[in-house]
């Protein structure tokens, strides 16, 4: 029921779903439905903005979680899987399930589930998020294919080379869904202009209401695509490209999707350990032992960014370097 990145970081578990299911609805919320259509596995996707969920979640009664409930049941589902990351509780979703008369359910809970839940996993400390997903999903019975690898997937990307023209290029998508996790505007100008100095091609990304933030990091000197990518043009943009530089965001994850290397300007408000872009060449920047870290703050609590703003665009032209030398 989370953003973007996280529902991405639910494919392998998805994918071990469908391997023991003749139909596979997923429901998230609407900032995860179109990461949830890309996704393997996946025959059909609810949208619903559940109260417990989001940066500005409906009330309950705008929510209308009974009814919604009452929706679900007349589909009558035989099980449910609920994804949550680390620290959220998977039991509103579960209440709200049993409510639909889904008999058989299973999350990964720290808290009591009472009846709510049939298998409650606890993950192992520091798993990554995909990980643990997948963890869950055996748990309950819900094993991937032999020959699944368990990274993350999506369905074939489009052929994008009218949009970011031809040639190699380094893809550079500056914005964050909180302030506490971007790299700071000026930052990433200077290192779209370092790059492009250094013969690198540079493409600029970001979504429709970012088009003022990628004409400005984009400095003349880069192709701009900001507000021009859908989700899934997004996913062809990244597939072609030799590496994405960005923070924490769900970007990161769906180049790991296509297995394109990152350079991550990684916030320590949350684990790296956890969020990290899974299964791709990696370079982390960013003071990981920060004071912020472990907050989970959506703006910076130390003045200055620190964490972030001390990253340097020599930083990101020696990182984009060293992850194209060791991907050749």
């Amino acid at each position: 029921m989370d953003s973007f990145g996280d529902v991405l970081l639910a494919g392998p578990a998805v994918r071990a779903v469908a391997e023991h299911a003749d139909h596979v609805t997923l429901l998230c919320g609407p900032a995860g439905a179109a990461a949830g259509r890309l996704l393997p596995g996946v025959d059909e996707v609810l949208t619903w903005a559940a109260p417990w969920e989001g940066f500005n979640p409906p009330d309950v009664r705008q929510a209308d979680v009974v009814g919604t409930a009452e929706r679900l049941r007349e589909a009558r589902f035989d099980a449910g899987l609920i994804l949550t990351s680390y620290h959220q509780s998977p039991l509103p979703t579960a209440l709200m399930l049993r409510l639909a008369g889904v008999p058989y359910l299973g999350a990964d809970s720290e808290d009591h589930p009472g009846r709510l839940l049939d298998v409650r996993h606890r993950r192992l400390p520091d798993r990554h998020e995909a990980q643990a997903a997948l963890d869950t999903a055996a748990a309950m019975g819900f094993t991937p294919r032999a020959r699944d690898d368990g990274r993350l997937r999506v369905l074939p990307a489009p052929d994008t080379a009218t949009l970011t023209g031809n040639g190699p290029y380094v893809v550079v998508h500056p914005g964050a869904s909180v302030a506490a996790r971007a790299w700071p505007p000026e930052r990433c100008r200077e290192a779209v202009e370092l790059l492009a100095d250094s013969g690198y091609r540079v493409v600029v990304t970001g979504g429709p209401e970012e088009t003022g933030l990628t004409r400005r990091v984009s400095a003349g000197v880069a192709v701009d695509l900001g507000g021009r990518t859908d989700a899934r043009t997004l996913s062809g943009v990244l597939r072609l490209a030799d590496a994405l530089v960005c923070g924490n965001t769900g970007p990161a994850h769906l180049a790991a999707a296509v297995g394109t290397p990152v350079v991550s300007l990684f916030s320590p408000v949350v684990p790296a350990a956890r969020w990290r872009p899974y299964g791709v060449p990696l370079v982390l920047l960013g003071d990981q032992d920060a004071a912020c870290a472990g907050s989970r703050a959506r703006d910076c609590p130390v003045p200055g960014h620190p964490c972030l703003s001390e990253v340097t665009a020599q930083d990101v032209r020696r990182a984009v370097h060293k992850i194209l030398q060791e991907a050749r």
